[in-house]
C-alpha cells in the first residue's frame, strides 16, 4: 500500500507542477518527508492526506488506487513551447483519465482488440495518403458521406477519446497507445467543433499511417493530407465544386463547411489540392483575410452543428452502477461530479 501512495502523491504532485518544497510549506512538513512520501519509505497521516486531497483537487481514493497505465511515448511536436513541467503536468493529466477509462471496462469486463487495418500501407508520398484513407473509409463502411461525430466513429472503431478541458491553451492533441494495446486519442476539449474534428483525424494519422522515417514538417504534413482527406475527400471536392474555377463565393464554402465539418481555410486547402483553385488565388484569400477583419471573423466562424463530445466513458460508468459494480460514492469520483449529481442523473429503470 505504501508503494501505491507513494507512486500517486509523485504522479499528482507532477499533474500540479509542483515541486517537493512546495508540498512541504503546504503541509508544514520537512522537505525531506515529502520525499519518504514519494519513496514510499514513509506514510503520510489520514490528515496529511486529506490535506494533500485537497491540494492536488483529487479524490481521497485517488491515493489508494492500484490501477496503473503506461501510456507509452508521448511526442508534443509541435508544442516546443512546452515545457518539461507542463509536459509531465499534461501527461499526468492523461494517465489519470486513461486509469479511470480502462479500469471502469475492467470492472465491466470489456475487453478490445483493435486491429490497424492500413498498417501496411507504406506512405511514401501525398497519393499513398490518399489511398489509405480509402481503404480505411472503406473497411469502416463510410463510404464518401459527410461524418457527423467523429468521436462516435472513433470509439466505434474501439479507439478510446480523451477530451481535456483544462489543459494549456497551445495544446491541441496527441495520440499513443496505452499498455502496447490500446489506440488513444486526447484532445483539447475546448476547440471550435471544426478544429476539434480535424485534430482528431490528424492525431488519427500519427496512430494508423506507416510513416517513414522523415523530418517533424514532413509528418505533420502527411497527417494534415490524412485529416483533409478524411473530413472531404478529392472526388467529393470536384462533385461540390466542379472543374477548375478562377474563384469560389463565400456562400459556397458556408454550405460545404456546414455539410462536412471542415473549416473554411482547409476546404481552401482541398481546392488548391485538387487543383481547382490555383495557389495564387490561395495566397490572395489569405491577404483579403488579412486586411479585412470582418472577413476574417465569418471565415473562421464555427458553422457545424453536430456537436463533438465524448460521452461512452459517462455510460460505463452508470452502466457499472446500474449493474452494481460500483458504488454511487465510487461514480462520485470516476465522473469527478458530486453524489447529488450522480443520483440527480441516476434513474434506473
Amino acid at each position: 500500500m505504501e508503494n501505491i501512495v507513494a507512486y500517486r502523491i509523485k504522479n499528482a504532485r507532477k499533474l500540479k507542477g509542483l515541486s517537493q518544497q512546495d508540498i512541504a510549506d503546504e503541509l508544514q512538513i520537512s522537505k525531506q518527508m515529502v520525499s519518504k512520501y514519494e519513496k514510499g519509505t514513509s506514510m503520510p497521516s489520514s490528515s496529511k492526506l486529506l490535506k494533500l486531497s485537497r491540494l492536488f483537487g483529487l479524490k481521497i481514493d485517488y491515493f489508494f488506487n492500484s490501477f496503473k497505465v503506461d501510456i507509452g511515448e508521448v511526442n508534443f511536436r509541435k508544442k516546443s513551447s512546452f515545457s518539461m513541467k507542463k509536459q509531465n503536468s499534461l501527461k499526468e493529466q492523461i494517465k489519470i483519465n486513461l486509469e479511470n477509462y480502462l479500469w471502469i471496462e475492467d470492472t465491466l469486463s470489456i475487453d478490445y482488440s483493435f486491429k490497424n487495418i492500413i498498417e501496411n500501407i507504406s506512405i511514401n508520398n501525398i497519393s499513398d495518403v490518399e489511398n489509405a484513407v480509402l481503404k480505411l473509409r472503406t473497411e469502416w463502411n463510410i463510404g464518401t458521406d459527410p461524418i457527423h461525430n467523429i468521436i462516435q466513429l472513433l470509439e466505434d472503431k474501439e479507439i478510446k477519446v480523451i477530451e481535456l478541458y483544462d489543459a494549456d491553451e497551445k495544446f491541441d492533441g496527441l495520440a499513443t497507445y496505452v499498455n502496447d494495446k490500446y489506440p488513444v486519442i486526447v484532445v483539447n476539449g475546448n476547440f471550435p467543433v471544426e478544429r476539434k474534428r480535424f485534430t482528431l483525424l490528424h492525431e488519427l494519422g500519427h496512430l494508423l499511417l506507416n510513416l517513414p522515417d522523415c523530418e517533424i514538417n514532413e509528418e505533420e504534413n502527411f497527417c494534415n493530407k490524412f485529416a483533409s482527406e478524411f473530413l472531404l475527400p478529392r472526388n467529393i471536392v470536384i462533385n461540390e465544386f466542379g472543374g477548375k474555377r478562377k474563384g469560389i463565393t463565400l456562400t459556397e464554402l458556408i454550405s460545404t463547411q456546414k455539410k462536412y465539418g471542415i473549416s473554411i481555410p482547409a476546404i481552401i486547402y482541398r481546392l488548391v489540392d485538387a487543383k481547382i483553385l490555383s495557389k495564387e488565388r490561395q495566397k490572395q484569400f489569405y491577404i483579403k483575410l488579412n486586411f479585412n477583419p470582418s472577413l476574417k471573423k465569418d471565415v473562421n466562424h464555427s458553422r457545424f452543428e453536430t456537436p463533438e463530445n465524448s460521452n461512452r466513458y459517462e455510460r460505463l460508468v452508470y452502466r457499472a452502477l446500474a449493474q452494481e459494480n460500483i458504488s454511487i460514492s465510487k461514480a462520485s469520483s470516476l465522473l469527478g461530479k458530486n453524489i447529488e449529481f450522480v443520483k440527480e442523473n441516476y434513474a434506473l429503470i
